[in-house]
Formats: C-alpha cells, sequence, structure tokens
C-alpha cells in the first residue's frame, strides 16, 4: 500500500509523516541544492536538542488514534510536560529563512496531529506546540509556537484523516479485489512450457515458507511470466503488500512488463497495479532545466497538482513509462516524480536492481521504513556480482579534481589544497602503474572529509555559486568517505597511477554478501533467476543469501538434436594467436553460411578482436550480408542492429560477448539459427583482476575459477543461449578455441550439450 501505510484486518494503518504527506504537502516540488544535514547529523542534532532539556523530558513519545478504519500512529520527538510543550525537531544547515513556506506548512501540520493524539492520550484541555529547528553548523535553536486547545487539534486531526479517509477506503477495496482475483487467478496460456511448472512450483514454495530461492533455469523456457506468476499468486496468502522485479538491463524490464500484461489480459479486471521505474534522465521532460519551480514548469505547483494526476494514473492503470508519460503531461507534472509518488500505491514494481540493493535504495528503504512484505524476484541474476560490486565501490579520479581545484572559490582553496598534497604523497613512492595498498589512507580521507564539510557551509552561505564540476567533486568525495567508513576484508584499495593525469584512487568492493544480505533478509522471500548460476553455492555465498536458501537446477526442455553444439579445438584465441586465428574463423564462418544460409551471430572477447574479423571477412566475403556492434550504441541503435534479424533475412551479425546481444534478446525460430563463439569470454589478466583473484582465494578458494574461468562461461552460455528459444527451434553453436576440450570447462557447460568436433 502506500509510504507509512499498511492493511491489516482491524484498520488502515498509516504514519504520522505519511498521512501529513498525503493531505498537506502543498506547493512546488523543489530540488535546488541544499546541503541538507545527513541522517547521523539528524540524529545528533535531535539528540543535543533533547540533551538541553530537563530531566522530565520525554523522547521519542509513542502516540496513536483512530479515525473511522484509520489508525494514525508515530513517535513525537518530544514533550515537556513542565511547559506542557510538545516538540517535533528539523534539523537544517543555513539561513532558516530560505526554507520554502510548503515545508514549514508540512511541519505544522505534523506537530498538530501529533498534539491532538498526545491530547486524546493524556487527556489534555490544550497544550503548546513547538518547531524546533536546530541548525546543524551553529547549534543554535529556533523556536516557532503556537498554542492550541485539544478541540481545536481533534478537528485538525479530524479534516486530515477525512482528506484521506476516501482514499484509503478506495485502497482497501483495491486490495481485496486484487487479492480475490490473485487467489483465481489461472495460469494465462493452455499449458506451461517444459520446465516453467517446475520453476514456478518452487518460486511458489519459497514465498509460501518465506524462504529465498537461487534457481538455475534454461533460456527459452518463459522465466519471467515463470516467476511472476507464482509469487502473484501467493500474494493473498501471504499478504504480500508489492512484489519488485529487478533487472539489469531494459529487456529484462520489458518482458515483465509484457508478463504483466498478459497475465491481466488472461484475467478479465485483475485489478493489479504495475508501475515501471525509469532513470530520470530518461522520463525528464526538459533536461535544460533544474528541478524546481522557479525553472522547470513541470516543477512549478507539483504537489497541487499531484493529487489528481496521482488518481489518473491509479484509474488508468498505464504506469509504464509511456503511459506515465502522458498522465504527467496532461496535469503538467514531473513524470520521474510522479513514478516515486507511484511506488507508494502500486502492486507490482519493475526497475533496475539498483532501487533495491544499492547504498541508497529507493525500494529497500520504504520497504523496511513501512515494514512492507515484499517478495523479490531478480531476473539474469548472474549479473548481480558485478553490479553490487560497482554499487559498494567507489573512485576518485585526480584529472578531474585538477580542473575543480583550479576553478575552485577562494574560500575553498585551502580545504582543496590539501586534498591535493595528500593526494600526491600517497603515489610519491609508487613507481608500478597499479598498486594494492593494505591499509586506507586515513590522512588523504580526512582531508577529503574536511574538503565536503567546507563546501557545505559555501554552498549554504552561496546557494547561486553552486558550479557542476565542483558539485560533482563534491558527491563523489560524500560516496567515497562514505564507502571508507564501511571498508573492510569484503573491499580492497588500490592506486593507478596517470602520467600526467595524476592518479585514480579506488575503494573496490570484491565481496558485496554482507551489504547485501540485509536487503534479502528484510524481503519476505526473494528469487533470483538465470540460465547461468553454475556453481551456485558461489553465487549463494558472494551475494549474501540466507542459509536456508533452496536451490533449484531446473532440467532443459532442450534436447541435443536441437542444438548442434561443434567444438573447434583447433584454433586458438588467445590473444597473442589473435591474428592466426582471423583466417580460419572467417572461413570456417562463411562455410557454415554456404551450407545453410540463414542469421548468424558471431560473438568476440573485444572490439579490436571484433572488427578485424569483420574487415577480413567482408573482403573476402562480400556477398555475404553483415552487420556489426559498433562501440557505445544507443537504445536507437541497438534496435536497429536486432531489426536485422527477421524470419526472412539473411546475414552474419558481429558482437561482443558479454554485451547487449549476448544475452537478454529473443530472435526465435528463423531470427537466429546459429552462433560462433570465438572466446572463452575470460576476463583480461591485468592487476586489477589479479588482485581480485587473490581475494576471492582467500575468501573461497578456487581464485581463479571464481574470478575468471565461472564469469567467462557464464557469458558463453548466455550467448550460446539466443539460438534454442522454444521447443521447435533448431540450430548450432561453434565454441571456438582449444580450451573448449577441457575437462574442467566441459563440466561448467550445460549437461544437455552434446559437443561435437
Amino acid at each position: 500500500m502506500g509510504r507509512g501505510v499498511r492493511v491489516n484486518q482491524a484498520a488502515y494503518v498509516i504514519a504520522v509523516r505519511a498521512l501529513c504527506e498525503f493531505t498537506a504537502k502543498q506547493g512546488d516540488l523543489d530540488l535546488r541544492f541544499t546541503p541538507a544535514p545527513t541522517a547521523l547529523e539528524g540524529i545528533a542534532g535531535h539528540a543535543m536538542v533533547a540533551s538541553r532539556r530537563d530531566a522530565a523530558y520525554e523522547k521519542e513519545v509513542s502516540l496513536s488514534g483512530r479515525y473511522g478504519p484509520l489508525l494514525v500512529r508515530g513517535r513525537a520527538d518530544g514533550y515537556d510536560p513542565a511547559l506542557n510543550r510538545l516538540e517535533e525537531i528539523k534539523t537544517f544547515r543555513g539561513s532558516l529563512e530560505r526554507m520554502p513556506d510548503n515545508h514549514r506548512h508540512l511541519h505544522w501540520a505534523q506537530v498538530r496531529i501529533y498534539g491532538h493524539l498526545l491530547c486524546q492520550a493524556r487527556n489534555l484541555p490544550g497544550l503548546q506546540l513547538a518547531l524546533v529547528y536546530y541548525d546543524i553548523g551553529k547549534q543554535q535553536e529556533t523556536l516557532l509556537t503556537e498554542h492550541a486547545t485539544a478541540a481545536c487539534l481533534q478537528q485538525f486531526f479530524e479534516e486530515q484523516c477525512s482528506r484521506f479517509l476516501a482514499w484509503a477506503e478506495q485502497e482497501m477495496a483495491h486490495r481485496a479485489a486484487r487479492d480475490a482475483q490473485l487467489t483465481a487467478l489461472r495460469f494465462p496460456h493452455a499449458d506451461f512450457r517444459p520446465g516453467q511448472r517446475i520453476l514456478a512450483e518452487a518460486v511458489y514454495k519459497g514465498a509460501s515458507s518465506g524462504r529465498c530461492l537461487l534457481a538455475q533455469a534454461p533460456t527459452g523456457i518463459g522465466k519471467t511470466i515463470g516467476s511472476l506468476f507464482p509469487l502473484l499468486k501467493a500474494t493473498p496468502g501471504q499478504a504480500l503488500d508489492k512484489i519488485f522485479f529487478l533487472s539489469a538491463k531494459t529487456p529484462g524490464r520489458a518482458l515483465a512488463l509484457e508478463a504483466t500484461a498478459r497475465i491481466k489480459q488472461s484475467a478479465a479486471g485483475l485489478p493489479l497495479r504495475v508501475l515501471e521505474l525509469v532513470a530520470r534522465d530518461k522520463a525528464c521532460e526538459h533536461p535544460d532545466k533544474a528541478c524546481h519551480g522557479d525553472s522547470c514548469p513541470l516543477a512549478q505547483g507539483f504537489y497541487d497538482r499531484l493529487p489528481q494526476a496521482r488518481s489518473a494514473a491509479i484509474v488508468s492503470g498505464a504506469m509504464d513509462k509511456e503511459g506515465l508519460r502522458q498522465v504527467a503531461a496532461a496535469h503538467r507534472v514531473c513524470p520521474y516524480y510522479l513514478s516515486q509518488e507511484l511506488v507508494r500505491w502500486s502492486d507490482v514494481i519493475v526497475g533496475d536492481y539498483n532501487y533495491y540493493f544499492d547504498l541508497s535504495a529507493m525500494l529497500y528503504g520504504l520497504a523496511s521504513a513501512n515494514q512492507w512484505r515484499v517478495g523479490v524476484l531478480v531476473d539474469e541474476a548472474h549479473n548481480m556480482i558485478e553490479r553490487a560490486r560497482k554499487m559498494y565501490s567507489a573512485e576518485m579520479e585526480q584529472a578531474g579534481f585538477k580542473a575543480v581545484r583550479q576553478a575552485a572559490p577562494p574560500a575553498l582553496k585551502r580545504a582543496l589544497d590539501r586534498v591535493n598534497r595528500q593526494w600526491n604523497a600517497l603515489y610519491k613512492e609508487q613507481e608500478a602503474e597499479y598498486q594494492r595498498y593494505e591499509d586506507l589512507p586515513d590522512g588523504f580521507i580526512q582531508a577529503l572529509q574536511q574538503a565536503v564539510a567546507d563546501i557545505t557551509d559555501y554552498m549554504v552561505d552561496h546557494p547561486a555559486a553552486l558550479d557542476s564540476d565542483l558539485q560533482r567533486f563534491y558527491f563523489d568525495a560524500m560516496h567515497f568517505t562514505r564507502i571508507a567508513e564501511l571498508f573492510d576484508s569484503h573491499s580492497l584499495f588500490d592506486i593507478t597511477r596517470r602520467g600526467a593525469h595524476g592518479a585514480t584512487l579506488c575503494l573496490r568492493n570484491i565481496v558485496p554478501a554482507s551489504f547485501l544480505a540485509p536487503r534479502f533478509a528484510a524481503a519476505h522471500s526473494a528469487t533470483l533467476f538465470s540460465a547461468t548460476l553454475n556453481p551456485w553455492h558461489f553465487y549463494s555465498k558472494i551475494l549474501g543469501m540466507p542459509d536456508n536458501t533452496a536451490w533449484l537446477d531446473v532440467p532443459s526442455p532442450f534436447t541435443a538434436d536441437q542444438l548442434s553444439v561443434q567444438l573447434v579445438a583447433g584454433i586458438s584465441t588467445r590473444f597473442q594467436h589473435r591474428e592466426r586465428s582471423l583466417a580460419p574463423i572467417v572461413d570456417l564462418v562463411a562455410r557454415q553460411y554456404r551450407e545453410q544460409p540463414g542469421n548468424y551471430l558471431t560473438f568476440f572477447s573485444s572490439y579490436d578482436y571484433l572488427e578485424k574479423v569483420a574487415a577480413m571477412f567482408a573482403a573476402r566475403y562480400p556477398d555475404i550480408p553483415l552487420w556489426q556492434q559498433a562501440r557505445r550504441m544507443d537504445e536507437r541503435e541497438r534496435e536497429q542492429f536486432l531489426a536485422r534479424f527477421t524470419d526472412t533475412s539473411q546475414g552474419v551479425g558481429f558482437a561482443v560477448l558479454g554485451g547487449a546481444f549476448a544475452e537478454g534478446i529473443d530472435l526465435p525460430g528463423a531470427r537466429l539459427i546459429g552462433a560462433f563463439i570465438a572466446t572463452l569470454g575470460l576476463p583480461q589478466v591485468n592487476p586489477v583482476n589479479e588482485q581480485i583473484m587473490l581475494q576471492m582465494e582467500r575468501t573461497f578458494g578456487q581464485g581463479y575459477d571464481c574470478t575468471y574461468l565461472y564469469p567467462g562461461l557464464q557469458k558463453v552460455v548466455q550467448a550460446a543461449g539466443r539460438v534454442i528459444r522454444t521447443e521447435r527451434d533448431r540450430g548450432v553453436v561453434y565454441l571456438i578455441d582449444d580450451r573448449f576440450a577441457r575437462q574442467k570447462v566441459r563440466q561448467l557447460l550445460p549437461a544437455w550439450w552434446q559437443l561435437g568436433s
């Protein structure tokens, strides 16, 4: 349900803050840069204010009250019985006069609601209400007070509740109708695909028992709908509030939206609200404007128009990117921030991994704060390791910092100069280009923390003087210091010299388990699924999944006669043998194409390798159509590449293994009849990966396998999986490299493959 909201059999429970945000928020959306106190600073500020009160002062007073089916509850910051004063404490930086009026309006609403609940709980005829604004920098309080009678506060409370009540009753009715229809929901197809039922049953059992599941299932069996359907079926019985479907790439999210649409079509009238979350830069209608009412017309009066836009989106049910864009345009609100609001009122949320798993994940934060019971589905979960590592890593580049330092205002020169001196000292004695260090650079981090503090103070006093490069450095520095506070044996610190450009510092996470474990613990159940999760215990441990996580390896519904897997052991694709491999690969591809014309994909370990083979292929066989993946293709260019693969076309596409066309794309039937994989996909041997290997060896053993072999063969199997998508498909895959003949490598390939030569 909604933010701070939970439905139970007795009442519709809503937090005081959530009630006020729904009924009392008004005016502009205003995201102008104001260095707000951090969460820790806010806690410290509350504690400081409380320490200045006398011994009878009551902190964090739990309060609740009823209004019809509503149960409103929360914790008031403090109550002074001697003064009969209820306090709401707000921390801030800078000038209080710059605080927008709509913020103050919201704060008064909160303290008045708490005031009513306190009067009701203690039978008070009235009391003094106080907003205590505490300046973190100056450590000074500004006190705004008003006296209110219990009768006035009750009237205010009832007005706010009555404004929310119709929405609450609508939400209760929606929940009841949703659960009733999900209980009776039938699978949207005539039958399950082979292997799909096994997956669906495991997902349902996992949700029913509140356990996590790691599921390896072949490409082409319909994992998306095979996981969404059973979790929706389990929703009523497990009282799930929401389902989060998380994917690493856009195609995965598109499949989830298609699956939910199919489910809704199969069950006429199913009131299932499905929301797509997209990045701000992809949703923004005015990228040249800032997010506040003085700049962007969609931010001006945003909260005044939000109720109508919210209702329209809910009624229409069109909450994918395009649907939200249309609703937002009709009501002149920002589509991105409309989508953020709709998370509270949606049943299924489809988005990127980072919305639940990263350091400041919105979905995780909301689920924890509101005690939502959520089911989490993680698509193409083999991507989780690298994505999670990036989430919990931080990097500082000196080249960009030099420009920031030169252009910085005089007030910041001293702090930035100190950062630069500490930075230079770190690698003064470093002879190698790359080096790992056992200890964190405490002097540098302290200098960085001081620079962050000084920039914060400067921005408070000069809010209009924000330079984009300085702001980028500021956020990077805050992230670096935050990751430094979390540094442990799961990460490493390294320095890479960049010649005249100075050095790059990296806090590099290797094992994200300790960061992800709380995310899995917070979910009622979580299912991670992919075609390549072998060996499963490695994925389970490195991702921090619970000890009782279930494992499922769905047998392939495909047979060896559907896919001819040819081992080409006479060619080496190692870097030192690349030039010798070009002609044999070109001739092999052409020969297969001559024997069976159709659509093929060839995969290589790098763009350089791809371009050399493609150039030779075009020169030797100009009559065979070819198209190739280019560096940094945008979404439109990727769509054009895939559009070349039709049921009637013929030709050879050249792509990079592990790239956009090696997984997550669906080319059934004649759209793709074969693939050539000219590499084991092993990550490059370089100093960074060698250090990762050492770290993995210490943590798990089998450092080489964990760092190189498992990730490489995962890419190979994903790429090969593009060929066979349905029970009727037929195709061929060529594995080009002598190392594919090794027993250890063959054991990690799908069991149903029969390698020929």
